[in-house]
């Protein structure tokens, strides 16, 4: 099954100040884990910033699923990608 994906206004900004070679590896890992999100994902204990990650690097993709649908709500270093907005 593949999802379809979004990406909010706010990680599409953070997307877009990274390196280039940052946001290729960023957007093949997204890719890769479309067929399967869940699977591939560690679940978050704040459900605040959003429901799962995937680790890319030193960055995390915070995103949330329902139905066929992936919303990526945060791209962030890993540092700063468990804070809220």
């Amino acid at each position: 099954m593949e999802y379809k994906l979004v990406i909010t206004h706010p990680a599409k900004r953070e997307l877009d100040r990274l390196d280039p070679v940052v946001k290729k590896a960023i957007k093949k890992k997204v890719q890769h884990y479309m067929t399967s999100p869940i699977r591939n994902a560690k679940k978050l204990h704040d459900s605040n910033i959003g429901s799962y990650r995937w680790r890319v690097g030193n960055y995390r993709v915070v995103f949330d699923v329902e139905k066929d649908v992936i919303t990526v709500v945060k791209i962030s270093h890993r540092s700063d990608a468990y804070k809220n907005y």
